[in-house]
């Protein structure tokens, strides 16, 4: 036998003899299960070694012959004095352990790869992981949410430390939850203090909003959420707020300023500043000039957080003037604005061919509930009309109507008593009903940033959608043409026949 750096204990095969027996020196440190049969060192390979290892322990068949280990225990106790022992005692690995940890990871990759079937997404972690309150926790669970989207998954984490943040993300993946899940975790409820203020651009969204803080908020019984808008008398809003304030308040900005210019609705106390769809409130120099002015209004130190699905590289700077060393998150590749499950095609008709065709495709399509996108008032009124007449489930929403009634009308359809709105840009943004898997425009919106949020209201949160567009002039092709090379999609005519399974749930 021919041994080289003896003092570690590594054989040499010997050519004269084919079988040699392998033996270790007295002052050996080295187990012979180290013994490399493809002669490496094994302190040069660390992981080479414990997945050697790791076979060895999992087919002891394998071994060579002459190669058997001796047990562990008895082999090493009898190797060399105590003085060599602490010698070489911070260079040796516990092999034993490492075997173990090795078999037992590999297990358990190997029940991993079958359960996910090899790809664990980013937001493969529970609402738990984010160390929320027992009550939200159980709030979610009875929503029946089980995993956050991506979007929740970077932002809630920094959102409940209290961070600024301007947050841009696609439509249909829980913007909305991000902020109330984080309000809702930091405040402690103080009897007539308002310790959040969230601003939105329409009455219905306000609605929805708010609809969505008492959800979330069912189990913090201490904490009181309230909505004001415009359309409704001012004096039940004023006696609201003086009976029983809210520590949450949502609302548009128009009502919200002249109850805190009346000093009925105390800001001084606010520690969460929230904008949602920011860049329509921002965009309009009236609507900007009351947000700024509410602003003002509430304290220096507070968080400040601001939500859309479009977030023009015009309008953030002018979002980070509120904010102090905001968590920004943006979409600068705006191809990955378009919902994966929505399916887009495109109509060229005549103006005249529209009412025809709209009664054809309510024939043919299969659908759970639709909205239909017109571009003023009388139009959405007199298109509702003919539906009416030709006996399908319509109603319609448009800032013509009495709040009341909107609002009566907005229910109804969430609750899903009418399965078609016929709507303006009212209900363009931000709107989320659960059942709607068609959008219709029938006529084309006026940009492509309004086109992104009219189809978002189908095929949310990774669901299945279809999108259908009227082309009816050179504008309305010239806006799909921005459409197409902006987000970077492929619009195609209708054809004839569409496979039901491409925008139906299964």
């Amino acid at each position: 036998m021919v041994y080289c750096n003896t003092h570690r204990g590594f054989p040499l095969p010997n050519p004269e003899h084919p079988q040699p027996q392998i033996r270790c020196p007295p002052d050996s440190r080295s187990h012979p299960s180290q013994i490399h049969r493809r002669g490496k060192n094994p302190r040069s390979c660390t992981r080479k070694l414990c997945h050697l290892i790791s076979l060895f322990a999992a087919a002891s068949a394998r071994n060579p012959p002459g190669c058997s280990p001796p047990p562990r225990q008895s082999a090493w106790a009898k190797m060399g004095e105590a003085k060599d022992n602490e010698v070489y005692e911070d260079d040796l690995v516990d092999y034993e352990e490492e075997v173990e940890n090795v078999v037992d990871d590999a297990a358990a990759n190997t029940s991993v790869d079958v359960v996910k079937k090899g790809y664990v997404g980013i937001h493969s972690s529970g609402f738990r992981d984010f160390l929320l309150k027992p009550e939200l926790l159980r709030a979610i669970q009875d929503c029946g949410f089980e995993h956050p989207s991506e979007v929740q998954h970077e932002c809630i984490p920094q959102a409940i430390l209290g961070m600024d943040v301007i947050c841009q993300a696609k439509s249909g993946m829980g913007k909305t939850a991000v902020f109330v899940l984080s309000t809702l975790q930091q405040i402690d409820p103080v009897a007539g203090q308002v310790a959040a203020l969230v601003l939105c651009h329409t009455r219905e969204l306000a609605y929805q909003i708010c609809d969505e803080f008492e959800r979330f908020s069912k189990y913090l019984s201490e904490t009181k959420v309230a909505v004001f808008y415009g359309g409704v008398h001012i004096k039940n809003h004023k006696d609201l707020l003086k009976n029983e304030c809210p520590h949450i308040v949502v609302g548009t900005p128009g009502r919200i300023l002249a109850l805190a210019r009346d000093k009925d609705l105390p800001l001084k106390n606010v520690r969460h500043f929230i904008l949602d769809e920011c860049d329509k409130m921002l965009d309009s120099l009236d609507m900007r000039r009351d947000v700024q002015e509410i602003f003002k209004m509430t304290p220096h130190e507070k968080q400040v957080m601001m939500f859309s699905a479009t977030l023009s590289k015009e309008i953030r700077p002018v979002c980070k003037k509120f904010m102090q060393d905001p968590m920004e998150i943006y979409v600068d590749d705006e191809a990955k604005l378009t919902l994966h499950g929505l399916v887009q095609h495109y109509i060229k008709l005549s103006e005249a061919e529209k009412n025809r065709k709209l009664n054809d495709l309510l024939d043919a399509l299969d659908f759970n509930q639709i909205v239909i996108f017109v571009k003023s008032v009388s139009r959405a009124s007199e298109l509702n009309r003919l539906l009416c007449e030709c006996n399908f489930p319509a109603i319609c929403i448009h800032s013509g109507m009495t709040q009341e009634e909107r609002l009566t009308r907005y229910k109804n359809f969430k609750e899903g008593h009418k399965r078609i709105l016929v709507a303006t840009d009212l209900v363009g943004r931000g709107i989320d009903i659960e059942r709607v898997n068609i959008v219709i425009n029938y006529d084309m919106p006026d940009s492509a940033d309004t086109y992104l949020h009219r189809v978002g209201r189908a095929g949310r949160f990774g669901t299945k959608g279809l999108a259908i567009t009227f082309v009816s002039s050179a504008s309305d092709s010239d806006v799909l043409n921005q459409v197409q090379e902006r987000f970077e999609v492929d619009i195609k005519e209708l054809p004839e026949q569409i496979d039901t399974s491409t925008y139906m749930p299964s």
